[in-house]
Order: C-alpha cells, then structure tokens, then sequence
C-alpha cells in the first residue's frame, strides 16, 4: 500500500509540472507558483502536498518545448540571445550580464530579454538612456538576496522592435548575484563572449 501511495504521489507531481509548464508556455508568464496553482486546480488537486518544485517546472519545460516547439522555439530562442548581445554592446559602460530564460535556454516569443546592470546610482542608466533617446518605464524590482532577506532594486525596461529589454540595476560595490527564483541558487550571469560562444554552439533545426 506504502508503495502504491509513494508511486501516485510521485505521478501527481510529474502530472502537475507538465500541465504547469504547458501553462507557462501558453500564457508567456514567468511566473511559476501562479502556473502551479493554475495546474492544481486544473487536475483537481488543490489540496494535494505534491506540488513540484520550481526546477521540475522547468524541467518539465524543457522537454515540453522540445517536443512540441521543436520547431520554433530555438529560432526565438537564437534570436532572443543575438539581440541581447546587441543590447549588452549598448550598456557597455555599466557592465551588462545576461540571465534568465534567455540564458539557460528556456526562452521563446513572449520571453523578455533580462540584464543585470551595475552602476553608481541608477539614475546614471536613466540619463544614459534618455541622451540616446530610448523611452523607458522605471519599476521595482524585487530579488531575493537570502533565505529571509529580500530587497527591491531599480528596473529600466522598454522595447527594442517587438522584443521588451528589461534591465535591473546593482551598485557597482556589490557585484553579488541574488537568489534564482528556480533553484534558489545565486542567479548565472553571462557577459557577451559567453553568450557568443553559446551561438557558436547552437544548431537550430532544419526545415525539412
């Protein structure tokens, strides 16, 4: 019976990061508890304490898209990182790192292009981007820094053609990554070379 239990446990918690990571694929949101909430309520299991953690999502995501958006996703995937690249030549002076999605891989059309900048004040971005005349939105960024510790940081974003560029601003003294919202591990941040050498690296799917 132990058994049996342990086995529709483990299928629950398969079954809800699939229909999460589907979830997320449609929707375009990155937000993960909300696709988990939608994929119990979905299955019928609001109540279950199988819920599967961030990095099974995204596990799951990576074998969604490989099945079924083999055919498009690495085109996005490809495109995204390029106009990164283009976007981290531009904010050259404040030390441009990509992370995220279009980092590890997971990116696709609705996926936002996240840097991370460092910069004495933020204002210093704000002017930059105003002297070049780029239109922006400024939000709060809220990161996680620690298992209990939380801090909000500056957010530039605006739209580079149909693809949305945010960039989060950290004092130029303290370099530190924040926490992975998937793994609660301190973020990966590439600079331009490595993201050239992924490109390098990369084969997108023939047609045909």
């Amino acid at each position: 019976m132990g058994n049996r239990n342990h086995h529709n446990e483990k299928q629950m918690r398969i079954l809800l990061a699939q229909a999460a990571a589907r979830i997320l694929v449609e929707s375009g949101s990155q937000d993960f508890l909300t696709a988990k909430r939608k994929a119990a309520l979905h299955l019928g299991a609001v109540d279950t304490r199988n819920m599967p953690s961030n990095a099974e999502i995204e596990q799951a995501l990576i074998e969604y898209q490989r099945i079924f958006r083999a055919d498009t996703q690495p085109v996005f995937l490809k495109n995204l990182r390029l106009e990164a690249i283009r976007a981290m030549e531009f904010f050259n002076p404040f030390r441009p790192r990509l992370v995220g999605p279009v980092l590890h891989g997971t990116a696709d059309e609705h996926t936002p292009i996240t840097l991370h900048l460092f910069a004495r004040t933020s204002e210093e971005v704000g002017l930059f981007l105003m002297d070049y005349h780029v239109p922006y939105k400024l939000h709060d960024k809220r990161l996680r820094l620690g298992n209990d510790r939380q801090q909000e940081f500056p957010s530039y974003r605006f739209m580079a053609g149909q693809i949305q560029i945010e960039a989060v601003i950290f004092p130029s003294e303290k370099p530190t990554a924040p926490l992975s919202p998937v793994d609660g591990r301190p973020m990966r941040r590439a600079g331009i070379a490595e993201i050239e050498q992924l490109l390098e690296e990369f084969q997108v799917p023939s047609c045909g």
